[in-house]
């Protein structure tokens, strides 16, 4: 029986996850990093949407889109089907390089999508992967915090413009207020 299609409508906002095989890793070097990141950029120019936030760790992806015509299927099937294929034979494997299809979570209003966008910024804290969120340099947190970010694929006006005074210190204040070094409250 085929796999219901999965419903969108343009301007939908989705977080979306995908893991790797059996946990595994799906970055193993930095240059996989960056391929994963050429093909976002590639995507948006051949299927345009909006990325609010990413974060990729060793073994998944978080991303943070809102579409504006294609389906997020036709997104991520775009880059994951090529990922797949250059991770494959870069580390000479074969078979599924991400498992089952990605996970999509409707984002229903903009403090869902604040309060997404902070989750997916604190994930390499919260794996225990570096004390401060702006250290890891495989997101797109720095894109909201610095004055002076190169980071072209993230789309961060949206998001701050929505926060009361629009504010790149008021979007790290509202990311790192409950981090405490060592807090086993955050960390769990």
């Amino acid at each position: 029986m085929p796999r219901k299609r999965r419903e969108y409508y343009p301007g939908v906002m989705l977080h979306v996850t995908a893991r790797g095989n059996r946990k595994q890793e799906i970055f193993r070097k930095k240059e996989d990093y960056l391929y994963y990141l050429s093909l976002i950029k590639r995507a948006q120019e051949k299927t345009p949407f909006y990325l609010h936030s990413y974060c990729l760790m060793t073994n998944h992806v978080h991303l943070l889109i809102e579409t504006i015509e294609h389906s997020p299927s036709d997104i991520i099937l775009f880059i994951h089907s090529i990922y797949a294929r250059y991770f494959n034979r870069k580390y000479e494997l074969v078979g599924h390089v991400f498992q089952e299809r990605y996970h999509a979570t409707l984002i229903k209003s903009w403090r869902h999508m604040l309060d997404t966008s902070r989750y997916i910024h604190l994930n390499p804290v919260k794996a225990n992967m570096t004390n401060r969120p702006e250290e890891y340099p495989w997101s797109s947190y720095r894109a909201y915090i610095s004055k002076t970010s190169k980071d072209t694929i993230v789309h961060t006006k949206r998001l701050l413009r929505e926060m009361t005074n629009g504010s790149k210190e008021t979007y790290k204040f509202y990311v790192e207020l409950n981090i405490k070094e060592g807090s086993d409250d955050f960390r769990s």
